[in-house]
């Protein structure tokens, strides 16, 4: 591991580093932010997953979460979206390739070489972290935004012994219901729409999948919302499952970040008080 920056920040340090990762086969930039504490203390562990065309930096720049985790005693860390790199395959869209990696495992031909951003998040940089930071790896939690919000809510109702909450800004709740998200696991994936259903948070909880609660934020000015995202398939989920799902929609937020850093303290606290 390579250290980009540091700098001080609330009195913790916010930190870039890079690393070769034997999952995507590429060099990978993460950022963490470390609150101040005493020494030889270990502090609960945040995930922050980044939206469509993002990498680490979106939410390290614009999040405003650094004074919340200094108050709070929060490790956040901010993966990247995707594999990067010119021997790396790309789309000209936005939505697919580069900087949309979907948190899937590639199973298709030219993707699933680097592809690999499930055991990234869920197995290479939990170790990485847990090797070089003070972090209490029994005490996570995972959130996410768009595309990251579905990673969040996939990944957390998938391992719910290892994350002691999850949540999300503007999640693709149901990406097997979406254009996105038919691209997406469909380039991926391939055509078997059965191999989606681990990847789609509505069809997880359809499929059994529990967690005890969920905290979605939900900008009702998002110009994605009616076709994309469709929080109501989440909601119904989650009232047949009998999952406690707090979904607030949210006047005049739109899909920006003006909208995540309203509303990031309150996704700290949640987590907080569950970790």
């Amino acid at each position: 591991m390579k250290t980009v920056s540091t700098n001080v920040a609330h009195g913790g340090t916010q930190g870039v580093y890079t690393h070769a990762s034997d999952a995507t086969g590429t060099d990978m930039t993460f950022s963490v932010y470390v609150p101040p504490h005493e020494a030889g203390a270990t502090l609960p562990v945040v995930w922050y997953l980044s939206g469509l065309t993002c990498t680490h930096a979106n939410v390290t720049d614009k999040g405003e979460f650094r004074a919340t985790c200094a108050e709070l005693g929060l490790i956040l860390v901010a993966p990247d979206t995707s594999p990067r790199g010119d021997g790396v395959a790309d789309d000209d869209a936005y939505d697919f390739g580069k900087g949309a990696g979907f948190y899937v495992d590639a199973t298709q031909s030219p993707f699933a070489g680097h592809y690999r951003m499930w055991s990234y998040i869920t197995q290479e940089l939990p170790a990485l972290i847990a090797g070089h930071f003070p972090a209490d790896m029994d005490r996570q939690s995972i959130m996410g935004h768009s595309m990251g919000g579905h990673g969040a809510l996939t990944i957390g109702l998938t391992f719910p012994d290892r994350y002691k909450a999850v949540s999300a800004f503007a999640p693709i709740v149901a990406p097997g219901q979406v254009p996105w998200g038919h691209k997406a696991l469909g380039g991926y994936l391939g055509d078997d729409r059965a191999a989606w259903r681990a990847h789609d948070a509505v069809a997880l909880i359809e499929d059994g999948a529990r967690v005890p609660a969920l905290l979605v934020d939900q900008g009702d000015a998002d110009q994605f919302l009616a076709e994309q995202l469709k929080p109501e398939l989440l909601e119904k989920a989650c009232a047949d499952a009998g999952i406690d799902l707090t979904l607030r929609m949210q006047p005049g937020y739109d899909h920006s970040y003006y909208f995540i850093s309203t509303f990031m303290a309150d996704h700290l606290r949640w987590h907080a008080a569950r970790v």
